[in-house]
């Protein structure tokens, strides 16, 4: 694992059109080169990213969840103050 990129090509999360899963993160392997990074450091790090994406998917997902309760409650709302305006 060299850390370096080469700057003419576009960061590989720019084309990626799904967002990046924390197995994608925990099954990811990389060269390691004979005076590289500690392999074992590597996957432990890369595990703990994981989880902590893992975390924030999920709390994404119930913030999305709760965003559509709250729109739907709304238009309810808006819609039982329409009608009440129509039978003043």
């Amino acid at each position: 694992m060299t850390g370096r990129r080469d700057e003419s090509q576009p960061p590989a999360q720019a084309n990626r059109k799904q967002p990046l899963g924390p197995w994608q993160i925990r099954e990811r392997c990389f060269n390691v080169r004979s005076r590289g990074l500690d392999p074992v450091e590597i996957r432990t790090f890369l595990h703990q990213v994981a989880d902590e994406l893992t975390v924030a998917q999920t709390a994404l997902r119930a913030v999305q969840e709760e965003n559509v309760r709250i729109k739907n409650a709304l238009r309810s709302w808006q819609s039982a103050q329409s009608a009440n305006r129509l039978y003043r």
